[in-house]
C-alpha cells in the first residue's frame, strides 16, 4: 500500500527534519522504495539538506494555489528513487493568498494533489508550529511521527500536538506511527522523567529507537547529502537505518 507520513513536532529543534530526510533516504537507498519528501517548512532545512538553493527552486505554493502541476515542482536527490519538492519563503502565507483565500475547504487541497503521484512512500516534512499547512499535511497524511528531544520545552507542547491531531483523525484517516526521540543521552539522569510525560500524552508510541547525538549529521546537511552517504559508519547512521526497519515493522 502507499504511504503517505507527516513529520510533526510542536517547536523548532527536535531534529524533525532529519528525521524526514533519513527516513526518506533509508527507504529508497535501503528498501529499494520510490519516494518523495515534501519540504513544507519556509525555514526549507530539508531543502538545504539535501543540496538544493530554495530561492532557486520552486515549492508547493505554486501547485496549491493552481499555477503550476506538482510535476512541475519535483526534482532529483543524489540519491536514487528519492525525489524531493523543495521550500521557499512563498510557503509562509499561502493560505491566505490567492486561489486558497476564498477556498472554505482548502485544508483538503494538498490530500487531492498528492492522491494520483504513483510513489511508494511520500513524506511531508512539516513546519514546527500548528499552522494552516501543518493541519493541511496531517489531513492528507495516513501515518504522522511526532519528533522530540528529552527536554522540557521539546515535550511540553507534545499533549497539544496530541488533541490537534487527534480532532484531524476524528474526520481523516490518521494513526500516529510512533514518537522519535532525537539527541538521545542514553545516560540522561531525567530520562524516564521525559520518557513518562511522552507516553502520557502519545500512549504506547515512544519508539525503541533513539538518534544519539552526533556532529555528523550538521556536517552530512553541509554536503547536501544523507548521513548514510557522508558518514555511513557513523552512530547516527547506525540509528536513522536501525529506525528505518523499525518504522517499516509499524507500518
Amino acid at each position: 500500500m502507499k504511504k503517505r507520513i507527516a513529520v510533526s513536532s510542536f517547536k523548532g529543534g527536535t531534529a524533525k527534519t532529519s528525521t524526514a530526510l533519513h527516513l526518506g533516504a533509508g527507504l529508497a537507498k535501503f528498501h529499494k522504495q520510490k519516494v518523495l519528501l515534501i519540504d513544507l517548512d519556509a525555514q526549507a532545512n530539508l531543502t538545504t539538506g539535501l543540496g538544493y538553493d530554495p530561492d532557486a527552486q520552486d515549492s508547493m505554493a505554486p501547485v496549491l494555489q493552481g499555477t503550476k502541476k506538482i510535476e512541475d515542482v519535483i526534482v532529483k536527490t543524489s540519491v536514487k528513487n528519492l525525489d524531493l519538492i523543495p521550500a521557499d519563503t512563498w510557503l509562509e502565507r499561502v493560505e491566505v493568498t490567492g486561489a486558497l483565500a476564498g477556498d472554505r475547504y482548502s485544508h483538503e487541497r494538498l490530500k487531492e494533489i498528492l492522491r494520483p503521484l504513483n510513489y511508494d512512500t511520500i513524506i511531508l516534512d512539516t513546519p514546527p508550529s500548528l499552522c494552516w499547512l501543518t493541519e493541511s499535511a496531517l489531513i492528507a497524511a495516513h501515518n504522522s511521527i511526532v519528533c522530540a528531544t528529552p527536554e522540557f520545552y521539546s515535550i511540553k507542547g507534545l499533549q497539544r500536538l496530541s488533541e490537534f491531531m487527534e480532532s484531524i483523525s476524528q474526520r481523516h484517516q490518521l494513526e500516529v506511527l510512533g514518537v522519535i526521540l532525537s539527541f538521545w543521552n542514553p545516560r540522561g539522569k531525567s530520562n524516564d522523567a521525559f520518557l513518562e510525560v511522552i507516553n502520557t500524552a502519545f500512549p504506547g508510541k515512544i519508539l525503541n529507537t533513539k538518534v544519539r547525538r552526533d556532529i555528523r549529521v550538521s556536517e552530512a546537511s553541509v554536503f547536501g547529502k544523507p548521513i548514510f552517504e557522508t558518514a555511513p559508519k557513523s552512530r547516527a547512521s547506525e540509528d536513522y537505518l536501525s529506525l528505518t526497519k523499525e518504522l517499516m515493522k509499524r507500518m
